[in-house]
């Protein structure tokens, strides 16, 4: 049986008509990487529904691997997640409206998780590529950081056989017309990384040991 890496985004949300995130599971749902089927999911933007679809996808895909996408608008380039926070503190609303402040993603559970992908191996080598990317330390307190956190929770509760995280990409160049002046990269050159992180979690199992220094 082929193993299985679930790759989430979200819908669009925030006001623009498209995800990048998005937009990277529909091309790379279904592929074969490094002998993996690629699985894809749309999550809402939905801080009462998110996590429990994250399960949903979990369960029905039984993956390896499971990698998290989401957008941040005003990064310049891909940015790897190291930590997720047990905290939830809206800017803005949501999807439904709702918009909570200052409340547990996970009554009781850890303040945090950090990632359990080899992030700076996938970091070395998006960078090989000339891609734009760095670590970074916070996934923020929306919907993003809810999905990172929740699926740390998930995955540690199962005992940690399955290695998971977060990666957000920025505004794409199709939404630069809503977004003038800010950082964006075509989404062609966001799915050659996503790719390549992809790749590189999957056969690495020991992670770098060098100097990484987050940008965010």
């Amino acid at each position: 049986m082929t193993p299985t890496v679930l790759l989430t985004g979200f819908e669009a949300f925030g006001g623009d008509a498209s995800n990048p995130s998005l937009e990277i599971v529909r091309r790379l749902d279904g592929e074969r990487i490094a002998g993996h089927r690629v699985a894809g999911a749309i999550l809402p933007v939905s801080f009462a529904d998110a996590p429990a679809a994250l399960e949903a996808a979990i369960d029905a895909h039984a993956p390896s691997l499971v990698v998290a996408l989401g957008q941040a608008g005003g990064r310049e380039g891909i940015t790897l997640e190291r930590v997720a926070v047990n905290l939830v503190d809206a800017r803005i609303a949501d999807n439904l409206g709702d918009q909570p402040i200052d409340v547990e993603v996970v009554a009781g559970g850890p303040p945090a998780y950090f990632t359990t992908l080899p992030v700076k191996a996938m970091l070395a080598r998006v960078q090989t590529l000339g891609i734009p990317s760095s670590l970074s330390l916070t996934a923020g307190s929306y919907v993003c950081n809810q999905v990172a956190y929740a699926l740390a929770h998930r995955l540690a509760r199962d005992g940690g056989s399955v290695r998971g995280g977060f990666i957000h990409v920025p505004w794409s160049s199709e939404q630069a017309i809503c977004h003038p002046g800010q950082p964006c990269l075509p989404v062609d050159a966001m799915v050659i990384a996503i790719r390549a992180a992809i790749e590189t979690a999957i056969v690495t199992h020991v992670d770098l040991v060098v100097a990484g220094g987050a940008t965010h």
